[in-house]
């Protein structure tokens, strides 16, 4: 065996004092849908429901291995890894700073403060995370406390390699293909350092924080000049310098940008159907599988479902992302004579399955057309194209500004 396996059995060995090895099920669902055995490595299961503990497990016991007198740790996180280090200080009984962007959910949070109780503090700063790390890096260097990168360190590198360790342990073959969600590339990088060229992966992102694709086009770790934050739990504005060390030996490895409107389909069909909760980057491996269908027919494919810190709050943001992408609802500018009875010729035209969802009319007395903002939800999208021709024929003027993010942006 290798000696970076032989570390990440070692670390694995020692996590089983904190927690169980997650599981890694045969989902027959995926299975029979993609005619392939396809396992969901269930890092959304975890104490902290994501695999940002084994990371900051590994980096803590080591560094308090390190000093004489127990350190002070201070973190920077979006969400997962610092609910990671939030509960490994309160369970080795040390001190931590927690830095969070603003934007970070509630429900992320929450959870930090439960898990770290009285041995944490948390100080939100920063809009995007760079913002939020540069603000934690010059308060550790003022205070000499032990920071823990999320993701760009060997040490976070290696426990994050444990989840590697455990599908070896809990598989009887080697998986053909092992589909990786991708943020700073921690993940990414103990993984394949875990297997190397033994099977192959495909690396995923969003399409609204590709960074490792940015790195790939470069050369190196190139900075977004804009980061989409949907997908918290991956977006990140330029991947670690130490994982794409790891990572740059597997360009030739198959890579995906998933639309974040595509990813709430995938996060309403696993809780519809399997009664899985998954956070959008919890979600990106099992949404990578729509494009590979051909390729992983017949194959044993692993997806790495990476959190499930999820905000329910968010829940009617993802199922009206998920209807518009699947073009199910749509919003357009609908304009009319402004006659009697124009606005029941028009509703007439509405079928037995398409419900209005949006209403708002602006009559001006010196103009022959009214103008309405209408918001249409059906059930088959074909029936849009029907809608407009009957509407057409009468002399009304349908605008679709579903995907016009401009006057979305402003009256959705």
């Amino acid at each position: 065996m290798r000696e970076f396996q032989k570390t990440s059995h070692a670390i694995a060995a020692q996590l089983r004092d904190v927690f169980e090895a997650t599981p890694l099920q045969r989902n027959a669902h995926l299975s029979e849908a993609y005619e392939a055995e396809i396992y969901l490595k269930r890092e959304d299961l975890t104490p902290v429901r994501s695999y940002k503990i084994r990371g900051a497990f590994n980096a803590m016991t080591k560094a308090i291995g390190a000093h004489s007198e127990l350190p002070s740790f201070v973190c920077a996180s979006a969400g997962n890894h610092a609910q990671g280090v939030a509960f490994m200080c309160k369970y080795l009984g040390v001190k931590g700073r927690i830095f969070m962007p603003v934007t970070t959910p509630d429900q992320k949070i929450m959870k930090t403060r439960v898990f770290g109780g009285e041995l944490i503090e948390i100080e939100l700063i920063g809009d995007f995370f760079d913002e939020t790390l540069q603000a934690a890096q010059e308060y550790c260097a003022e205070q000499s406390a032990v920071f823990l990168p999320p993701f760009d360190a060997q040490d976070v590198i290696e426990g994050q390699s444990t989840v590697a360790a455990e599908i070896t342990a809990q598989l009887d073959v080697l998986p053909n293909l092992i589909i990786l969600p991708v943020g700073g590339g921690g993940l990414s990088a103990g993984v394949t350092s875990y297997y190397q060229n033994e099977t192959s992966y495909c690396f995923v992102e969003p399409a609204g924080g590709a960074c490792l694709a940015a790195a790939f086009q470069a050369g190196k770790p190139a900075k977004l000049p804009r980061v989409d934050t949907f997908v918290d739990g991956a977006a990140v504005a330029q991947i670690g310098q130490a994982t794409f060390d790891i990572l740059k030996d597997y360009q030739d490895q198959q890579h995906l940008s998933i639309s974040e409107d595509r990813l709430c389909t995938t996060l309403i069909e696993m809780l519809n159907i399997e009664g899985v909760v998954l956070e959008p980057a919890g979600a990106l491996a099992i949404d990578a599988l729509k494009d590979m269908k051909r390729q992983i027919k017949g194959k044993t494919v692993v997806c790495i479902t990476s959190g499930g810190n999820f905000d329910f709050e968010r829940l009617p943001e993802v199922k009206e992302r998920a209807q518009r992408y699947s073009g199910l609802k749509k919003y357009f500018i609908l304009r009319m004579p402004q006659r009697p009875g124009a606005l029941r010729d028009f509703l007439g035209f509405l079928g037995p399955h398409d419900d209005i969802t949006r209403f708002e009319y602006l009559k001006k007395s010196a103009r022959n057309y009214g103008t309405v903002l209408i918001g249409i939800e059906t059930d088959d999208e074909t029936n849009f194209a029907r809608l407009n021709l009957q509407a057409e024929a009468i002399g009304f003027q349908m605008r679709d500004i579903t995907d016009d993010e401009v006057l979305a942006s402003f009256l959705v």
